[in-house]
Parts: C-alpha cells; sequence; structure tokens
C-alpha cells in the first residue's frame, strides 16, 4: 500500500462507525482501532476528571488539526528551537510543526496570517488523526 492509500484508509476508518479495522497483505499488516487502544485494558478514569464538565476539557479557538496519525514534532531537530511560540505571529505557510509518519516528516503549515496562542501537543507525543495541535487566531 502506498502511503497516501493508508491515509485515505485511516480517514474513512475516523468517519466509519468501526472500532477496529485489520488489513493484511502479503508482506504488510495494519491494525487501526478507536476508543481504548487496542489489546490494552482500558485505564480507570480519575474521579476529578470524569466529574469535570465537557466545557472545560474542549480546547476554545481556532485550531489547526493533526492531518494523520504520527508523532508530533515542535522543532526541526532535537535541542533546537520551536518552530513556534506561544505570542508569535506567523505568516500563511510558514511551519509551525511536523508529524512524522512512516519515516516521513510532514510539515504542517499556517493556513492564513495569525498569532499562536497556544502549543496542545507535546514534543514527541503521538498524536491522532484530527487532534488539535496548535490554536491560534487570525491577525
Amino acid at each position: 500500500m502506498t502511503n497516501q492509500e493508508i491515509y485515505e484508509l485511516m480517514a474513512r476508518f475516523d468517519q466509519s462507525g468501526l472500532t477496529t479495522l485489520k488489513v493484511t497483505r502479503k508482506d504488510f499488516s495494519l491494525e487501526l482501532g478507536k476508543g481504548a487502544a487496542v489489546g490494552a485494558p482500558a485505564a480507570p478514569v480519575p474521579a476529578a476528571v470524569a466529574a469535570a464538565p465537557v466545557a472545560e476539557l474542549v480546547e476554545e479557538g481556532t485550531c489547526i488539526t493533526a492531518p494523520l496519525v504520527g508523532t508530533f514534532y515542535a522543532a526541526p531537530a532535537p535541542g533546537a528551537d520551536p518552530y513556534v511560540k506561544p505570542g508569535q505571529k506567523v505568516r500563511q505557510g510558514d511551519v509551525l510543526c511536523l508529524v512524522e509518519a512512516m519515516k516521513t516528516m510532514n510539515e504542517i503549515k499556517a493556513p492564513c496570517d495569525c498569532v499562536v496562542e497556544a502549543v496542545l501537543a507535546q514534543d514527541g507525543e503521538l498524536v491522532s488523526f484530527g487532534q488539535n495541535l496548535i490554536r491560534y487566531r487570525e491577525g
């Protein structure tokens, strides 16, 4: 399968009502899951988090989301300064972060001239398709 075919399959799976999907070919296997981690028991939710109102758990504002599943990188190299910091003004097309998937670094760029309000993902964190990465406001 090509990377594009995998990304399309992941997007369709995400939009479907399925909770698990396994694709196996001669030398390739892909297993996707939603909700609790596949093959791992669900962790108990702390009472404070379970009782929190939903509005507190949702990030406010306009966000740049992960276009694919992968590892989030805030900087171009280990130990380097991050691409962006909260309060920084960026121009349309500026690189904001990287998402690595299948050994390919995918640049995530600013969709417009804007001000970065918050970087929501942690450097080196595995991010999901559609997960909020950076919150911004136009300007």
